[in-house]
């Protein structure tokens, strides 16, 4: 047994110990608890490292057709005793493909959590793939599919995709597209099931009032009998093309909708933070200067704002808007232009203080709550194996100068770099000025 030091400069700088308990059983399954005694809930998910990076071409959208079938019964419970399971207690019960994972969560009052958790693993470990679900499934995805294309404040930000990772999964719909979902055929589900939910590629985690220990021993005889596999990896993000970049969809919408997209760096990269800043300082909220710029002095939008994708080996710093087709050129010429200053000028002192209490209020706030600490979890876990511990997240905030934040716009905010996707009534020839517009990002 290591003797305890003498407190000192070095051991103080240690890592914080974590509110976690993470372990793997024999079988692979990873399990992550985080004990929340203060709170009268319980989430569950059970994690899939399987999404839209994972799936061959002729199977785009595989992974969110399994979200979706999983819902309608295993062998033994049907779709209506599924739901009563939770909801009858006064519980939610949902799930979501993303990219790099698909998750299936349940929240409910913490008494419950146990048979919350056996629900959500049958789902997963039994599914029924009744042919009757399937062929009413793949009908809801098709119209589901549809109402993307025709909801153009959601299908912009998918066409922005396909400018930066042309031909490749992260540049395809979640959801597939209505080829590849209408010949998708049983077996070829069934067999994706099979290669992708076994206790290798699951976890599972759970945050609220609950005991460890017991969340463990029940996972242990949960998954006692599943059949195992082996892991999978998904293609390696293409290098995004030289830029810029402008694809106009042109559509009689009321609004004209924008997204402005750079990629940027993998989940994991020490930028991490200052680029994080980055969203906050320039349009993660109303006091955001493009909220300002763009909003409240000009008037030229009225949804503007930005966010992050975040994968393992790449991600994207998105800007959108929502204005009136007329305003459009102007719009993105201002939003171009806060992109060059914040290059040109070094944050001040108060802004950067401003920024930095909003990112450590938000995620102080968010992690009260069992379902979101949940996700927070799980998230890190299905994605980089490791849970940060929140405090040491917000110290490395804390710790991000100016000069960083200028030194990652000055990486990232480059005409190479920028793709601009468009669905409005804007005609052909604002293709070219809106190019011309993109490369003053220097």
């Amino acid at each position: 047994m290591t003797k305890k030091q003498p407190a000192s400069k070095k051991s103080a700088s240690k890592k914080r110990p974590s509110p976690y308990h993470l372990e793997r059983l024999p079988n692979g399954l990873v399990i992550g608890v985080r004990p929340m005694p203060h709170v009268e809930s319980a989430a569950i998910g059970v994690w899939v490292r399987a999404g839209g990076r994972y799936e061959p071409s002729r199977l785009a959208g595989v992974s969110h057709f399994l979200e979706h079938l999983l819902f309608k019964g295993t062998r033994t419970q049907s779709c209506e005793q599924l739901k009563r399971a939770v909801e009858g207690v006064g519980g939610s019960l949902n799930g979501f493909t993303a990219e790099e994972f698909t998750c299936y969560v349940a929240k409910v009052p913490a008494r419950h959590a146990q048979r919350a958790t056996s629900t959500l693993c049958d789902m997963a470990l039994h599914p029924r793939f009744a042919p009757r679900d399937i062929a009413k499934e793949r009908e809801v995805i098709l119209e589901e599919i549809r109402m993307y294309e025709d909801s153009p404040g959601q299908y912009v930000h998918e066409v922005l995709n396909t400018l930066l990772w042309p031909k490749h999964p992260l540049g395809h719909l979640l959801a597939g597209s209505v080829e590849t979902v209408r010949r998708m055929s049983r077996t070829e589900i069934q067999r994706y099931w099979r290669e992708h939910y076994h206790p290798r590629s699951l976890l599972v985690t759970c945050a609220g009032a609950v005991e460890t220990d017991q969340v463990v021993s029940r996972l242990r005889t949960l998954f006692a009998k599943a059949p195992n596999g082996r892991t999978h990896q998904f293609s390696t993000a293409p290098r995004s093309p030289r830029g810029p970049q402008v694809h106009v969809i042109h559509k009689a919408t009321e609004q004209t909708h924008v997204c402005l997209g750079i990629p940027t760096i993998p989940r994991t990269h020490p930028a991490r933070f200052a680029l994080e800043l980055l969203h906050v300082i320039l349009g993660a909220n109303m006091s955001s200067r493009l909220f300002r710029e763009i909003r409240e002095k000009r008037g030229l939008a009225y949804e503007i704002g930005t966010q992050i994708k975040r994968y393992k080996d790449t991600g994207a710093f998105v800007i959108y808007a929502g204005c009136d087709a007329a305003k459009l050129l102007t719009t993105v010429q201002t939003a171009v232009a806060e992109l060059v200053r914040i290059k040109r000028e070094r944050v001040g002192p108060t802004e950067l203080r401003r920024a930095k209490d909003f990112y450590a209020g938000q995620l102080l706030m968010g992690l009260e709550d069992s379902m979101e600490h949940m996700i927070w979890m799980g998230e890190q876990l299905v994605t980089a194996g490791d849970v940060s511990v929140m405090q040491d997240v917000i110290a490395a905030v804390e710790r991000v100068t100016a000069e960083q934040i200028q030194q990652a716009a000055r990486m990232l905010f480059t005409p190479a770099r920028l793709s601009l996707a468009v669905i409005g009534p804007v005609p052909k020839p604002e293709a070219a000025r809106l190019e011309h517009a993109c490369q003053r990002c220097a």
